[in-house]
């Protein structure tokens, strides 16, 4: 019952704004025209741990919830994992399809090829937040909507990075290990382990998902520090206790942890390469729940074997999924995951009811709330200009 009403809660919050329409000067409108759509939908496949769960919407087989509503109105929705190479299941779909709707955790690579192909398309949706796996100059050029859910899942993944910090401050992982092999050595995890309390902590970027995390560890006492494009408000900067480094490079020798929160953009893009790690302080701690190509893979893998880096945490990699060779699932010191942090089952409910809602304002030609535009009439948002 309380999944139901978090649900409920979810799917009312999303269809509480209403905002006035208006046309697109692109020949490819955002407003449905009249007559059943093709949309397709890429997601992971759950197994048998689809049935597991009612609320665990965001895989292909159920399909954010919305198969029943969609066909219900005569639209036709097909969704499938295969995604890649030139014979995919989704390859096939691209000539005519009206909606895609991906998501961060499984992506659909939308280059520009696939766009040119895509004759029919009009509206790109992202189920979550990050919508870097879609080549949005093209979006932009070929007069596609662009959309993602805004806000539905920034508590998930700063309640992972609050995780992902304590987890490599306190060592813990090599004791957990310790305790599945049968073995006991303290010393091996205490030589290593430190209080959070003290450290100097440091976010690059500041948004949504940066502010929560640094409303969450103040409780710990620590020194923080943010990076960004935008100075904070000083009463909420002295609400979080946490201040501005306009110099990123002034910045980050000062960090003990540094937590990547800023989007991909051509600007960040391998921003972390050997050169600026170079820089960082000996020992430091990093976690990137942001993307993985914001992170040089290799100078990464290096610093980890070189003791530089003394952690990394995180469960953003590129590409995605990652393969079996890449070198952060070897690397020393690491605390990886699949890409999972925005991807609760809370976030799934609300990133299900957040598409739902953009599709009905899609079919009714109204637009959609305007934060979860990301291209709209030829315009990037501004944090991926």
């Amino acid at each position: 019952m309380a999944m139901k009403r978090v649900a409920t809660s979810a799917i009312r919050a999303f269809n509480s704004s209403g905002i006035p329409s208006s046309s697109s000067i692109f020949t490819r409108e955002l407003h449905a025209t009249p007559g059943s759509k093709k949309i397709v939908g890429v997601f992971y496949k759950a197994n048998e741990y689809a049935s597991m769960n009612p609320n665990f919407l965001g895989c292909v087989e159920n399909a954010l919830g919305i198969r029943d509503w969609l066909e219900s109105q005569g639209h036709q929705y097909i969704v499938t994992p295969d995604k890649e190479g030139p014979d995919c299941e989704l390859e096939k779909h691209i000539p005519d399809l009206h909606v895609l709707i991906t998501t961060p955790f499984h992506p659909a690579y939308v280059t520009a090829e696939r766009i040119k192909k895509a004759k029919n398309l009009q509206l790109l949706l992202t189920a979550g937040i990050g919508s870097d796996h879609i080549d949005l100059k093209a979006a932009a050029d070929a007069g596609l909507t662009v959309a993602e859910v805004t806000g539905s899942n920034t508590v998930s993944v700063a309640e992972d990075e609050l995780m992902r910090i304590l987890i490599l401050v306190r060592n813990f992982l090599p004791g957990y290990h310790q305790v599945t092999t049968g073995d006991w050595n303290v010393a091996a995890i205490a030589h290593r382990a430190y209080d959070l309390e003290g450290k100097t902590v440091g976010t690059v970027g500041a948004g949504r998902i940066g502010k929560l995390l640094l409303q969450r560890l103040k409780p710990f006492n620590c020194n923080l520090l943010y990076h960004d494009r935008l100075k904070m408000d000083p009463e909420l900067e002295s609400q979080l206790g946490a201040k501005f480094e306009e110099d990123l490079d002034a910045m980050l020798p000062k960090c003990d942890i540094i937590v990547i929160n800023t989007p991909l953009t051509e600007k960040t893009k391998g921003m972390f390469n050997k050169e600026k790690i170079a820089k960082l302080k000996k020992g430091v701690l990093i976690v990137n729940n942001a993307r993985g190509a914001i992170m040089d893979t290799q100078a990464v893998a290096d610093a980890c074997s070189s003791g530089h880096i003394a952690g990394y945490s995180g469960d953003v990699w590129y590409p995605q999924p990652a393969p079996k060779d890449h070198p952060w699932r070897y690397m020393p010191n690491q605390a990886m995951t699949p890409h999972i942090s925005g991807t609760t089952i809370d976030a799934q409910l609300r990133y299900a009811a957040g598409t739902k809602d953009m599709l009905e304002r899609y079919f009714k030609g109204e637009d959609f709330p305007p934060q979860n535009y990301i291209v709209k009439d030829g315009e990037l948002a501004s944090q991926y200009r």
